[in-house]
């Protein structure tokens, strides 16, 4: 029924060079315009003042809200440089007919902006009605109510319903939704949910507030852009940091304890999965992906970020890196009270947290701490492995940050210890971040970095290492911009490598001709004075690491960039993931 409901109207937009639109798309949580399910649409232009794009949006949204009998729902508006980005809140039972009222709500506005013929609006009303009445599912909406009126979680796709989270959950096929008066609601309830988001570091975090969890004997689980797990048991594997991986996890009847990654992407276009979470990390905010969505500035970008405050259930918390300007800027904006994690223990933000009585984390004296009244030593920087001792700052923030993290979820400070102490940057426990191998005598690294500030904080901490020569890996997807591009070969040279292997990301050229990004790359090596004869040109990231294996000697370091092909690399390097 979905799919015949997605395809009912075909609603024409008008569109000149001057003015371009997008597909409209539902929301199926709160994000970064809204706080509750809807559905929006983004459209570029150049020429019309922004106030009146924004003014007649509004006008004809609220005409066709009204028309269709959702007076109640409410319609936004972002104007951003060179476009704009609107939205209308719906019932969560009729998304594509949401997604059918911003285009007629849009194509009044397109019509009046470049002066074209309006579409009769009865007509176009009778139609959102009749589709409207056709996706209507009581059931569901009534179940949605009396769920809410008891404080528990409701989990809806097409294919299931499902209360609750995990061991306190229970499902039902989404043609068979049970009224509200047969449901026994004993035992049903939300697990402790802790998100996640972040440009670099969330996924590191997550896994290691999961690792917390499971060194205090609960059955935990994660979502990320790698897979979905729980306990041993991984029940997909794939980017799942959005709210399709949450649900899955959230299904599991065995889960006692969640962690949820959020990537930017997902935020922008689906929402947030639940609404339920005990606490949320935003590990930093940097350069990455902007121009997509109208997010054109790290500021913009924080935003998005932030959104994740609206997953969070009632008492929820915001656990913030004081050490990252554009989260402490975006934290003053809001006024948020929050949890604050730093590598400065006289940080004003963990000084007002201090005064106030709430969590905070810092290092003091070469080991982690956590304050929450008294404050309690957890752990020595130096027996934590993923820190390299002390080299990578980097992840004594993302442990500072898992360790508030796993204390708001009630994990004790005994097994966070233990976690940290166990947790090794390895392809077992923390696969494509920082894994070291082995190969004639030389020290090879690989990671996931990606954007310039990442590189710049894996390169950092390879820096301080002893190297006779250094090699370096890298790739780029072909979805960035040709300046992101260069600043991803800007960032890897900055390390000082006397050879550069340049690698074609077969499957990620997103639209670019064959070679087009790795030569970029190779021009921007050339720049930053790279020897040409030293950069070197291969078809895949395999194809470049058996090069570096077979040039690497005794004492030699490298850093491979690993994006794809990741799986393949392990092994021959002789690890796993």
């Amino acid at each position: 029924m979905s799919e015949d409901i997605a395809d009912a109207l075909e609603i024409p937009i008008a569109g000149s060079d001057a003015l371009k639109s997008g597909e409209a798309r539902r929301l199926t949580g709160p994000g970064l315009l809204l706080d509750r399910p809807g559905a929006t649409l983004e459209a570029e232009f150049t020429g019309f003042p922004p106030a009146r794009v924004q003014a007649l949006w509004h006008h004809h949204a609220r005409r066709v809200l009204e028309g269709v009998g959702w007076g109640a729902e409410r319609s936004v508006a972002r104007v951003f440089d060179g476009g704009i980005a609107v939205a209308i809140s719906a019932p969560m039972d009729r998304l594509y007919s949401a997604c059918f009222v911003v285009q007629t709500a849009w194509h009044f506005v397109t019509a009046d902006l470049l002066w074209q013929p309006r579409g009769d609006y009865g007509a176009m009303l009778a139609d959102l009605r009749d589709v409207m009445a056709r996706e209507a599912n009581p059931p569901l909406l009534a179940l949605v109510n009396a769920a809410e009126a008891r404080g528990i979680e409701v989990l809806a796709d097409e294919d299931f319903v499902t209360l609750g989270h995990g061991v306190a959950s229970r499902s039902w096929s989404a043609v068979a939704i049970p009224a509200p008066e047969a449901v026994d609601w004993t035992g049903l309830g939300n697990l402790p949910l802790g998100l996640i988001t972040g440009t670099n570091g969330k996924t590191t975090t997550t896994r290691l507030a999961m690792a917390m969890a499971e060194a205090a004997g609960k059955v935990a689980g994660l979502t990320s852009t790698d897979m979905v797990r729980v306990g041993g048991k991984v029940l997909e594997k794939g980017d799942f940091s959005g709210p399709g991986g949450a649900r899955l996890l959230l299904r599991d009847p065995t889960l006692e304890l969640g962690f949820l990654e959020l990537a930017r992407g997902g935020i922008l276009r689906r929402g947030l999965p639940v609404r339920q979470a005990r606490a949320a990390v935003v590990t930093n905010v940097a350069d990455d992906h902007l121009g997509e969505y109208g997010i054109n500035s790290v500021a913009e970008l924080a935003e998005v970020k932030f959104a994740i405050r609206h997953g969070l259930g009632a008492g929820g918390v915001m656990i913030l890196n004081a050490d990252d300007p554009p989260v402490v800027a975006e934290a003053e904006r809001l006024g948020l009270k929050a949890a604050w994690f730093s590598l400065r223990d006289d940080a004003p933000q963990l000084q007002a947290a201090r005064g106030e009585g709430r969590l905070h984390g810092f290092l003091r004296d070469g080991a982690i701490w956590l304050q929450d009244g008294e404050a309690q030593r957890i752990v020595a920087v130096a027996d934590v492995p993923i820190t390299m001792g002390g080299a990578a700052s980097y992840n004594i923030l993302n442990a500072l940050g898992a360790a508030c993290l796993a204390y708001i979820l009630r994990v004790d400070i005994g097994s966070i210890a233990k976690a940290l102490a166990g947790f090794r940057p390895d392809p077992r426990d923390n696969p494509g971040r920082m894994n070291e191998f082995r190969h004639n005598g030389a020290r090879l690294f690989v990671d996931f970095a990606h954007n310039p500030h990442s590189i710049a904080a894996v390169t950092g901490a390879l820096s301080a290492m002893p190297a006779k020569r250094k090699f370096v890996l890298m790739a780029q997807a072909g979805d960035r911009s040709d300046d992101d591009i260069r600043g991803l070969a800007r960032g890897a040279c900055a390390f000082g490598p006397d050879v550069v292997v340049v690698a074609e990301l077969d499957g990620y050229r997103r639209g670019r001709e064959v070679g087009a990004v790795p030569a970029i790359l190779r021009a921007e090596c050339l720049r930053q004075g790279v020897a040409e004869a030293d950069v070197l040109m291969v078809d895949a990231p395999s194809a470049g690491v058996a090069r570096i294996m077979r040039l690497v000697q005794p004492g030699d370091l490298a850093l491979l960039l690993v994006h794809s092909e990741r799986d393949k690399i392990f092994a021959m390097l002789g690890g796993e993931a």
